[in-house]
């Protein structure tokens, strides 16, 4: 495998958009078929869009010129708007995951910790089960 030279390594947003015909499980099922794909790099956030337009989002970081070069390769989502965006701060995905904690500090107003400690039980929310 051949480093990616070092201005690209980075995380990548990658925004998907389905066609108007695909409904929201299949949007889902090829989005996640899109992100399991390994060789695009390392994801480490994405979420589905409710509603229209069905589609969603994920962030992957990107080390390797092959995972750069299948960013681009849409595979499932062939049919799909999708757009990749470079991310400026997300040097790493350490480095998103430290973006996410000071946007939440700085213009949230509270760490992430304390959102914890306050949401409520809501069976909806999935990250709180204890399973």
């Amino acid at each position: 495998m051949t480093d990616l030279e070092r201005g690209r390594e980075r995380c990548y947003l990658v925004y998907a958009v389905a066609p108007e015909r695909v409904t929201a499980r299949e949007a889902n099922e090829l989005l996640n078929e899109y992100i399991e794909d390994r060789r695009r790099g390392f994801v480490i956030f994405h979420d589905h869009f409710t509603g229209k337009p069905h589609g969603g989002l994920a962030v992957f970081d990107v080390r390797e010129q092959q995972a750069f070069d299948l960013l681009g390769d849409l595979g499932p989502l062939a049919t799909w708007g999708v757009s990749v965006h470079a991310l400026t701060f997300s040097l790493a995905a350490t480095g998103f995951a430290a973006q996410m904690a000071l946007t939440a500090e700085s213009y949230g107003g509270k760490r992430l910790e304390e959102l914890r400690e306050e949401e409520r039980d809501d069976p909806r929310f999935s990250w709180l089960r204890r399973d």
